[in-house]
């Protein structure tokens, strides 16, 4: 009985402990880039002027009203198409998608539209213009904004 208990407890003991885990070794170091190089070819989220259209966001969305002719829509249907694209450094608009749309005629009508869109003022990075991503809603029927 006692080698038992004296087994049982050691057993017990145990229970708790874990081996060392050693850690992977920490991953190599980059060779040296130039940050600045990287910036004028890569897409900025955003730099430290963003990008704007030609009189503002009101205006930007003037200009779609305007432009866009929707095909036919039913009363009920309503919603918002979600455009991106990307503002290159000369200020036109490129990638243009539909990340989230409604029907296949209206996302193709928003991607019309956008690719006759003015040339943007550019993002700025260092005094620099910068490519950035950007999304927009569209609201269909394009009245409710």
């Amino acid at each position: 009985m006692k080698t038992f208990l004296i087994t049982t407890l050691l057993f017990l003991s145990f229970i708790g402990v874990k081996a060392q885990t050693t850690l992977p070794p920490p991953p190599p170091t980059p060779p040296d880039v130039d940050i600045q190089e990287k910036a004028d070819t890569s897409k900025q989220a955003w730099g430290e002027y963003p990008p704007e259209f030609p009189g503002g966001i009101d205006k930007f969305f003037s200009f779609l009203k305007k432009k866009i002719r929707l095909p036919y829509l039913d009363d009920n249907l309503r919603g918002r198409v979600i455009a991106s694209f990307v503002i290159e450094k000369d200020g036109s608009l490129t990638q243009i998608k539909i990340a989230r749309g409604l029907r296949q005629d209206i996302d193709d009508a928003v991607i019309k539209v956008l690719s006759l869109s003015p040339k943007w003022k550019p993002g700025m990075q260092n005094g620099k213009p910068v490519r950035v991503a950007y999304s927009i809603p569209v609201p269909i029927p394009f009245n409710d904004f």
